[in-house]
């Protein structure tokens, strides 16, 4: 028998050990021979992976189509797991994922989708797009679900585009926070968030009211006056808490874990200690948020559960069975670090 390999030709004896079978079922999968029960097959061919072997191109599966993955800028960390997750989801149905990523003045996002059918893709999974923006025209999805092209919608909401949605629950995100800080005595507390034209956005505000308006008894002008809208990013974090921090702010809760990098900056710049005299929560749980300096308490957002809803979702779409279209919410988690603490004397 002989397999290309990474590392020279495998022995048989060490494929099937390593798969717990007989050599002659490792025999029967790797020849591509029928009576091997597919639990069995897999876990010969996990065998090959782990040792270093490439497959039998026999063996290797054909792909079951392409499918687009619109996605927004990478420097947020977030995109990228969302991405790698999405891709592993979808390779694991048998699609080629293509990745597409819309850079500030760059190809615009109907650039990328009309290039994207015109490589024959089978459907297309929009993180975070044009559809979270209530200025931006919802026509062009109507448009491309016309067209015959299956696609499903990440983060963003509305209700006058027809597909099925997946979306962390916004206004939850930002009452965790809330009522964590409050636990610790804050009662000066703010909001910084993106531009408010964003459906994540007004979900945050709107979430942030209703538990100032639960736990402080603050009315929704007192807590509007609280909200700052800026960019999505470390400057625009920065910014806001600035303006938070002269309202006399304590506790600073933000759209991301960029803009809670931006806050804790801006509190340093005073000569503020984080948490000893100002509290930041972040939201995304990003990767190596937990190493940032303090580590950074934030909520979670479910991309694991986002990614695999989304991609399914647009898989049953693709083979034509009914999806439902709608909003798939998740909840999100506090990940309490080291970024909040204890009110300062005088809050």
């Amino acid at each position: 028998m002989s397999v290309p390999a990474a590392r020279g030709t495998p022995r048989l004896s060490d494929i099937a050990d390593q798969a717990r079978v007989s050599e002659a079922t490792a025999s029967r999968v790797l020849n591509g021979r029928a009576g091997v029960a597919a639990g069995t097959r897999q876990r010969v061919l996990a065998a090959l992976d782990v040792l270093g072997y490439e497959r039998p191109t026999r063996l290797r599966r054909r792909s079951a189509g392409l499918v687009g993955l619109v996605v927004p800028e990478l420097t947020n960390p977030v995109f990228p797991a969302f991405a790698q997750l999405i891709e592993q989801s979808l390779a694991g149905h048998g699609y080629t994922p293509v990745l597409c990523t819309q850079l500030p003045g760059g190809t615009t996002e109907d650039e990328l989708v009309e290039q994207l059918e015109e490589r024959g893709v089978t459907g297309i999974v929009f993180l975070s797009g044009l559809h979270a923006d209530t200025g931006a025209d919802p026509d062009r999805y109507t448009r491309l679900a016309r067209r015959g092209v299956p696609f499903v919608l990440i983060n963003g909401y509305r209700p006058d585009i027809e597909a099925p949605f997946v979306s962390p629950d916004d206004r939850a995100a930002a009452r965790i926070a809330v009522r964590h800080l409050a636990e610790l005595g804050h009662e000066r507390i703010g909001l910084a968030v993106g531009p408010a034209r964003y459906v994540p956005s007004y979900r945050k505000a709107e979430g942030f009211a209703a538990a100032m308006a639960q736990v402080f008894g603050l009315p929704a002008a007192e807590a509007q006056r609280r909200v700052r809208h800026t960019l999505f990013s470390v400057e625009g974090g920065h910014a806001a808490a600035d303006a938070l921090l002269d309202d006399g702010c304590t506790g600073l809760v933000c759209g991301s874990d960029l803009m809670a990098l931006g806050a804790v900056r801006a509190a340093r710049g005073r000569g503020l200690a984080v948490p000893r005299d100002v509290s930041v929560v972040g939201f995304d749980d990003s990767q190596l948020i937990a190493f940032t300096d303090p580590p950074l308490t934030t909520v979670r957002q479910p991309v694991q559960a986002m990614a695999t809803a989304a991609v399914g979702a647009l898989v049953e779409a693709i083979r034509g069975n009914p999806v439902a279209h709608t909003e798939f919410v998740f909840p999100p988690e506090l990940v309490v670090r080291g970024s909040t603490g204890p009110a300062p004397a005088g809050d």
